[in-house]
């Protein structure tokens, strides 16, 4: 169903009212209200139990690596979050953070002789504006799936996952692209204020996206369509305009992560980003955003990101092998599934 009418801002904002007034109401016990905050005094002990494990925690080079490390982790997890809260899943992150910088370089490399058969079609200085095209591109393929031949999101995207793994390892014959353009290369590697320039772009994106979600309407609706969809749009609200435009942010925000990703390890691997979905997962439901859509927001995510990477952190120095890392995910996502179940009082289905 696709709206033609233009309601008026008074309009649009009683109607976005009452449609998170209509969305399903749920028990909000005291402490569901500190949910964003929550976190805060974990990572607090984490970092406590960090220096007690080794006087290295807190040392500048240890703490500055743990934040570069969170960027890119924590842009996939910032364009789940804006997904999630929209009532909508997509899977295909992880891939899209490999296969956007693959493509790019694809276009704008020549082909070399260790088996990377790129066609140099394009000047070099498009590589980034490629990259990010190519993420939106994806972002707006899922919506198509979704919103116009009304697939299932999560078999949707579980299967874009896959093709755009697939695509990656094609493009680089399975080996890694060394030669990366200059311009990733800057943007992963630069350092402003003696802080590492991802970190800056990574906090500024999710500050925008947090003054979105709070001040602006539209950040606002997704609240409403999370929420109720249905009540969204009876109340004028372009739920399928809307959602589109976050999935095709979705796309772009991984794809920025990739282009910093592979700017700061100076290489596009065959197996980059693999595996990254359950971190991202873990970060966003530990950080409160729910899988139901219509709660949530960005600074909880945040906080989320922040948390799984000192746990990593913490057990690195500790002598703990990384192997147990996976095990460690998926242990924390059950247990923030079951405090969420009970300090919200929603079911999960």
């Amino acid at each position: 169903m696709t709206d033609t009418a233009q309601p008026s801002a008074r309009e649009l904002a009683d109607g976005l009212h009452q449609a998170q007034q209509s969305a399903p109401r749920r028990a909000r016990p005291a402490l569901a209200r500190w949910r964003d905050l929550s976190l805060v005094p974990v990572i607090l002990v984490l970092m406590l139990i960090g220096f007690i494990v080794s006087p290295a925690f807190l040392t500048t080079d240890n703490l500055v690596g743990v934040v570069q490390q969170s960027t890119e982790l924590g842009l996939l997890v910032l364009a789940l979050a804006l997904v999630l809260i929209c009532g909508r899943m997509d899977l295909s992150l992880e891939s899209t953070l490999a296969v956007a910088p693959s493509v790019a370089m694809w276009l704008v490399l020549p082909a070399e002789g260790d088996g990377f058969h790129g066609i140099g079609l394009l000047p070099t200085w498009l590589a980034i504006p490629l990259c990010l095209a190519v993420g939106a591109l994806i972002g707006t393929t899922n919506g198509f799936l979704m919103l116009k031949l009304r697939v299932n999101g999560f078999i949707a995207t579980l299967g874009m996952l896959t093709m755009l793994r697939g695509l990656h390892v094609g493009l680089t014959d399975g080996k890694s692209i060394v030669n990366v353009p200059d311009s990733f290369s800057y943007l992963g590697n630069a350092s402003w204020l003696g802080v590492p320039g991802a970190v800056w772009l990574c906090l500024l994106l999710y500050l925008l996206a947090g003054l979105a979600l709070a001040y602006l309407r539209h950040g606002r609706a997704l609240y409403a369509i999370g929420g109720n969809a249905e009540a969204a749009r009876a109340a004028g609200v372009r739920t399928d305009r809307i959602t589109w435009i976050v999935l095709a942010l979705g796309g772009t925000l991984a794809a920025f992560a990739g282009l910093l990703y592979t700017g700061h390890y100076g290489s596009v691997s065959a197996s980059q980003g693999d595996g990254w979905i359950f971190q991202v997962f873990a970060a966003a439901v530990i950080g409160g955003i729910g899988l139901r859509g219509g709660r949530g927001t960005v600074f909880g995510a945040l906080t989320g990101v922040l948390t799984l990477q000192l746990v990593v952190n913490v057990m690195t120095l500790g002598g703990v092998p990384a192997m147990w890392n996976q095990f460690l995910n998926g242990t924390i996502i059950i247990v923030a599934l079951i405090i969420s179940r009970f300090a919200s009082g929603e079911r999960q289905e």
